[in-house]
């Protein structure tokens, strides 16, 4: 149905109208304007007084979990990285020039003091022992044949036959040849030792690197020290280099110690007196963790405490000695090192998460009576990672919020989840 309303119709009705409705009077008005407000009152206590009436719904006790105060010894730990570092290393080198010959061991292989690494070919040098030691034989007899002129000429002087002056060139040339036989004796022991440097043997027990040159090769005479360097042994001319090695040109093959070996590592110098005070009583350790499948732990006696602190890094040089007879580890090794420097006898310890950073300091919450969070400062003593010594208003058994800690207001109760709650009867 279609309804229509047109602008005639309209003006008729209103004529119709009283004429105290078409045109109201001020007091109409505000009789109007006061029924609005009342009603807008109405509805504004229908929408926000009319719901404030009822009760509001109380919120749950924010959930938390919790751990205990316990009291033990606790070992004081210092982290850091370690460095497996050679006891020795040691450069072998040729004393003499001439052919390599052999090599009497294999690349890797662990060999220990005196034992034959490499053969010069000594001939050459064996040619120059003899002819040294025939030519103290000459000089030998010539120093026989002068001796016996000088005791002639003096036997001569007595009975008037010679002169003072034949007696004396007679006694002079017997004390050079006595003085020439001595130097025959020192040529004779230069070229022994020459043979013998051509028998390079080991001066240390240690692991064989790679053999740097090939028998059949020239090898020259080294710089690796006098002849009464190394360990004594004929043949090895040796220098003691870093744990990197490397050798010299003249490097024949470097012999690394394995067994024992050290770790260097370094700690802060606030550490310091803590080390000092652990150094005096010989009960300075390394634990040392390799990181290997079966998780073993290595403990070394601390016997090297650095001289200096590092003005780079603020840090001492520590080392301990391992007697690594299982190679378990090799010279460049990093290794994770825990060194102990204290011990807090009967501290309070609590769980790692309980531990919360104030403005000012830090606390915990202790779950006290009627389940309530009570906040507790405490201070920090040494955090063990899983567990953190502390001091402060706390004794062994007191519960603190180890999660949840956002939400807990101080004072106020907390639910402690993982609680079963109470069935009624």
């Amino acid at each position: 149905m279609n309804i229509r309303f047109s602008s005639a119709f309209d003006t008729a009705n209103v004529r119709k109208m009283p004429a105290a409705i078409r045109n109201p009077d001020s007091r109409t008005r505000l009789i109007l304007s006061v029924l609005g407000v009342l009603v807008l009152l109405f509805v504004v206590w229908r929408l926000v007084a009319a719901p404030a009436g009822n009760k509001p719904r109380a919120l749950p006790p924010p959930p938390v979990r919790i751990g205990q105060v316990a009291q033990s010894n606790v070992t004081v730990t210092e982290h850091t990285l370690g460095t497996v570092i050679a006891n020795a290393t040691v450069d072998v080198t040729a004393r003499v020039t001439g052919q390599l010959l052999s090599a009497a061991f294999k690349e890797g292989d662990i060999v220990h003091v005196g034992q034959l690494l490499f053969q010069i070919d000594p001939r050459p040098y064996q040619a120059t022992l003899a002819q040294a030691k025939a030519q103290m034989a000459k000089d030998q007899a010539s120093l026989v044949s002068a001796r016996n002129d000088a005791r002639r000429y003096s036997a001569l002087l007595a009975q008037g036959a010679a002169s003072q002056q034949q007696v004396d060139q007679t006694v002079a040339a017997a004390k050079g040849f006595e003085a020439t036989v001595q130097a025959d004796k020192a040529a004779i022991q230069a070229a022994a030792l020459n043979v013998g440097y051509t028998t390079i043997r080991s001066p240390i027990d240690g692991k064989t690197g790679p053999i740097l040159v090939q028998p059949g090769n020239m090898v020259m005479s080294g710089s690796g020290g006098s002849p009464a360097s190394g360990s004594g042994t004929n043949g090895s001319a040796t220098s003691t280099s870093s744990p990197s090695g490397g050798g010299n040109s003249n490097t024949l093959v470097v012999i690394t110690q394995v067994q024992p070996v050290k770790v260097s590592f370094s700690l802060s110098q606030s550490d310091l007196p803590s080390i000092q005070a652990r150094w005096q009583q010989h009960a300075l350790t390394a634990t040392v963790d390799r990181h290997d499948a079966e998780h073993k732990l290595i403990e070394a006696p601390v016997d090297f405490v650095g001289n200096a602190v590092s003005n780079t890094t603020g840090t001492i040089e520590l080392r301990a000695t391992y007697p690594n007879s299982d190679s378990a580890l090799i010279p460049g090794q990093l290794v994770d090192v825990t060194v102990a420097l204290n011990t807090l006898d009967h501290a309070l310890t609590v769980p790692h998460d309980a531990v919360n950073i104030g403005p000012d300091s830090r606390f915990v919450y202790r779950i006290g009576r009627d389940n309530k969070a009570e906040l507790v400062p405490v201070k920090v003593l040494f955090d063990a990672g899983a567990t953190t010594a502390v001091s402060g208003n706390l004794r062994p058994g007191d519960k603190v919020v180890t999660d949840g800690q956002l939400r807990v207001v101080p004072g106020s109760p907390v639910s402690i989840a993982g609680r079963r709650s109470a069935k009624r009867p």
